[in-house]
């Protein structure tokens, strides 16, 4: 398969205009890793949410599609705003206050990269551990980090996104980085 070369911005225009394959092609080359960040801000106590909140996420940038400039921040930024918008809205509707960790099926998110039984059990305790340190962080930092580690936004899409200034996000990603190595001190397996 050859790389798709047309900009997302191009992409979404297309789409404004008609065009019913340039609305695929983006959805394509961002559908996973905005699902990973809805289920993963979510956390897995509302994970039953993360399929209806991804639908939302692109039905909203399919109608809004004129509404994106360019000028103001990447298509993946937007992207991630509108996205975080719709699980902050869950959140309220569900009058969630605080966020509480949840370890049920971390395992299962997570492939199995240990060829010995032991191995496996250690990076999935660890995989465990890691997900569960990463849905107790609050949710302005856990935000910060899943655009910065999963999504690969830099410090101004993340600030754009989040409506804050870089020095913020800075601080929710230094402050996020600071309490997941407080919280894995020592959890480093041996075979690693």
């Amino acid at each position: 398969m050859e790389p798709d070369p047309a900009d997302d911005g191009d992409l979404l225009r297309a789409h404004g205009a008609g065009d019913p394959h340039a609305f695929a092609r983006l959805y394509d080359r961002y559908d996973r890793s905005c699902f990973q960040f809805i289920r993963r801000l979510l956390g897995a106590a509302h994970a039953d949410a993360a399929e209806d909140l991804h639908q939302e996420t692109w039905i909203s940038i399919s109608k809004n599609a004129a509404a994106f400039d360019p000028g103001q921040a990447g298509f993946p930024a937007w992207l991630f705003t509108i996205a975080r918008h719709k699980v902050w809205d869950h959140f309220r509707r569900q009058k969630v206050a605080v966020l509480a960790s949840a370890q049920e099926d971390a395992a299962m998110m997570v492939p199995d990269p240990g060829p010995t039984p032991l191995e496996h059990v250690q990076s999935r305790e660890l995989a465990q551990k890691l997900i569960a340190a990463v849905e107790a962080l609050p949710l302005e930092q856990r935000g910060a980090f899943l655009m910065f580690a999963n999504a690969g936004l830099s410090l101004e899409e993340i600030a754009h996104a989040t409506g804050v200034a870089v020095e913020t996000t800075k601080s929710r990603l230094r402050y996020a980085r600071a309490k997941l190595r407080q919280t894995l001190a020592g959890e480093r397996p041996e075979h690693v």
